[in-house]
């Protein structure tokens, strides 16, 4: 049963590649939208979407009060979202410090229900690379980089405050979305404009899961609607191996896909002359440890729960891949 959905619904992240995904459904569900952004953000990918703007930060406790007042609903979809960075510590005080600031800011202001965005990066992963799924077992040991700990971290978080503060919140774990807007680009869309332009001639035996964004923004309302408090639901698409992932990018900017399968033993040196580099220039590394030690693992996930509870449906990772496409050719980032 769909719930009433007249009061405000704050939203933070909404400028971005996700949060403005979600936007644009809650604004099409009716929701009365506001938006918790930094100052000097980029809004565009907001343009012609209606709500109010409060300035601020998740750092900031006066800002959170601001924005929440009289909102009877929160998504929380801000983070930092990167694969690597020289110091983690930022990065932690956003997604662990600033999502128990920011619930617990909800939680003084009374709001009825909350929708966490979480990661599959905060789940675990089977060891024979069939799909995982919320109660595949985590060992926080195995937890590769900064950004895989600060969401699991972050979870914690808000299923302590679910349990001991009665926080209304309900956490989804997106996986490896693609799609228009990616203006940054994310980790993965910047795979998918590499790949289109013909920058990646080689591929490590791994594989990943890719859902198109507007999937998983439908996932969110969804969850806000028929979720669980406490519960957690994957937002997936398709598993691909990486080679068949980068063939379907290839297919689609017409190009030859790559064929030459490399072993990660060797790649070590490049990765950390890579990290090396990224620390002197400042420029994101191609090429990480991290991404390595990712790769030993397929990142396969179910997202039976979600189709269960929620009624989630995902659309093909092809359909996914050409609006991404498309949007990058618009933005002349294709050539």
């Amino acid at each position: 049963m769909r719930r009433r959905l007249d009061g405000t619904t704050l939203l933070t992240g909404g400028s971005g590649f996700v949060g403005s995904a979600v936007a644009r459904v809650l604004a099409a569900r009716g929701h009365g939208l506001r938006f918790l952004l930094r100052a000097g953000s980029d809004r565009r990918n907001l343009a012609g979407l209606p709500g109010a703007i409060v300035e601020g930060d998740l750092d900031d406790e006066a800002s959170l009060a601001r924005a929440l007042a009289g909102c009877r609903f929160l998504f929380h979809v801000a983070a930092d979202y990167r694969l690597w960075v020289p110091d983690p510590a930022p990065m932690l005080r956003v997604n662990v410090g600033g999502t128990e600031a920011l619930m617990r800011a909800a939680l003084a202001a009374g709001v009825e229900r909350i929708v966490h965005t979480s990661s599959v990066a905060a789940l675990g992963l089977t060891p024979d690379g069939t799909p995982a799924d919320e109660a595949t077992p985590l060992a926080p040991a195995a937890l590769v980089g900064a950004y895989k700990r600060s969401k699991y971290l972050a979870e914690l978080v808000v299923l302590r405050l679910v349990a001991e503060a009665g926080l209304p919140a309900v956490i989804v774990n997106p996986a490896a979305p693609i799609g228009p807007r990616d203006r940054k680009p994310t980790p993965t869309g910047r795979m998918v404009l590499d790949a289109a332009r013909g920058r990646i001639p080689a591929y490590l035996d791994t594989g990943l899961n890719v859902v198109h964004v507007d999937d998983v923004a439908e996932g969110h309302a969804l969850a806000l609607e028929r979720g669980r408090i406490g519960e957690r639901y994957i937002l997936g698409g398709e598993n691909l191996l990486l080679r068949d992932l980068l063939a379907l990018i290839a297919e689609a900017a017409g190009r030859s896909p790559p064929r030459l399968r490399l072993p990660a033993a060797p790649l070590y040196p490049v990765a950390l002359a890579a990290e090396a580099w990224a620390r002197l220039s400042g420029a994101e590394p191609m090429l990480t440890r991290d991404h390595l030690r990712m790769a030993r693992k397929k990142m396969f996930f179910a997202s039976a729960r979600a189709e269960a509870d929620l009624g989630y449906t995902h659309r093909p990772a092809r359909a996914a891949i050409a609006d991404a496409l498309a949007w990058f050719r618009a933005e002349g980032l294709l050539g």
